[in-house]
């Protein structure tokens, strides 16, 4: 009877196990631009650039500042007819009344200065660029500075008269004009950077 019911009721068949849901299975897929691993970009390093200041020398300063006083001497000839109309103007040159006594005390001082700068320091490889380019300004604005001189010697406009009258205002245009070259380069001079004077710094320039 035992035996009669195990052959009547057999066991049911198992039922399958549902498979594990995995979430890779529910995320849809990447892009492959995505797939693909992030390179490592590498930045390039920052070289700092150190700028290279190269100031002038002192020598070459001073040599320059010194060169300027030539033609300035030579020109203060042009300055007697405002020393003469305004006396309290001469007391701002008084300081150089005694280097213009020691200057005009030597004889042909001032040739021996003009030949001295030009063909000592100007024609002289041996000094900068810098040197030789002031110097050959101060000799080319003392060149200049007979012109007036040779005028007035040839025209000869007497003592009185419109002709007297414009040697006066040529003489003081000359006079100011050499102060504020003096000033300049001498200025410029002393902080090492280049002056280009009016009216001669180009034809400097080309005899360097």
């Amino acid at each position: 009877m035992a035996s009669s019911f195990l052959r009547i009721s057999p066991l049911p068949p198992l039922k399958t196990l549902a498979k594990p849901c995995h979430f890779s299975s529910l995320t849809p897929p990447l892009p492959p631009s995505l797939k693909t691993p992030i390179q490592k970009t590498h930045l390039p390093h920052l070289t700092t650039t150190r700028m290279s200041y190269n100031p002038t020398p002192a020598t070459d300063r001073l040599i320059s500042a010194v060169a300027y006083t030539l033609p300035f001497f030579n020109s203060l000839q042009y300055g007697r007819f405002l020393f003469t109309q305004y006396p309290s103007l001469g007391i701002l040159f008084d300081p150089l009344i005694p280097l213009l006594s020691l200057y005009r005390s030597v004889p042909y001082a001032s040739f021996v200065a003009f030949f001295g700068l030009y063909l000592g320091v100007v024609r002289n490889p041996s000094f900068s660029h810098y040197v030789r380019f002031n110097s050959m300004q101060a000799v080319t604005l003392d060149v200049l500075l007979v012109i007036p001189l040779l005028l007035a010697r040839i025209f000869n406009p007497g003592r009185s008269g419109l002709g007297f009258k414009l040697m006066v205002w040529g003489h003081n245009a000359v006079f100011l004009f050499s102060c504020f070259c003096f000033v300049y380069g001498l200025v410029s001079s002393v902080l090492g950077k280049t002056p280009y004077l009016p009216f001669v710094g180009e034809a400097a320039g080309r005899q360097i």
